[in-house]
């Protein structure tokens, strides 16, 4: 059976994920390092060693085709779609083989903005009109 993996570390959508996802059957699972260690009622909690990209690479492994996994990284979504998962973010983007490139070269751009001094805008507050399309994209690949 198809599951949803949260990066948990940091994500702002862990309650509302774990709300919808048992309201349709699905299991939930939530990864996160040790310096983010949480637990919900109705979600496993697999808490792994504090690291760069630990969470990531653990989380990866335990992909299978049509998971959904909740995260922001653009990294992490790319190898979850090599995996046939279904990868979306907090604000209800769901990652595709038609944006995740993009996405990826706008991250690695910023990377060396940032790296040569260079400042860049950080991400809006999140507001709840955000939460609401999350809740509505992830309630249309839950219901599929």
């Amino acid at each position: 059976m198809a599951k949803v993996l949260i990066d948990a570390d940091g994500c702002p959508v862990v309650d509302l994920t774990i709300e919808l996802a048992n309201r349709f059957g699905w299991p939930v699972l939530l990864v996160c390092d040790t310096s983010h260690e949480m637990h919900r009622e109705g979600a496993e909690t697999l808490t792994v060693s504090k690291g760069a990209d630990a969470v990531d690479f653990v989380l990866v492994n335990r992909v299978a085709p049509d998971d959904i996994v909740v995260t922001q990284d653009y990294g992490l979504a790319a190898m979850v779609l090599a995996k046939r998962g279904v990868p979306i973010d907090q604000n209800g983007r769901v990652y595709h083989e038609g944006n995740i490139e993009q996405l990826l070269h706008g991250r690695h751009v910023s990377k060396k903005i940032r790296q040569s001094g260079g400042r860049m805008k950080g991400p809006k507050k999140r507001q709840q009109a955000d939460n609401e399309k999350f809740g509505e994209s992830l309630s249309r690949l839950l219901n599929r």
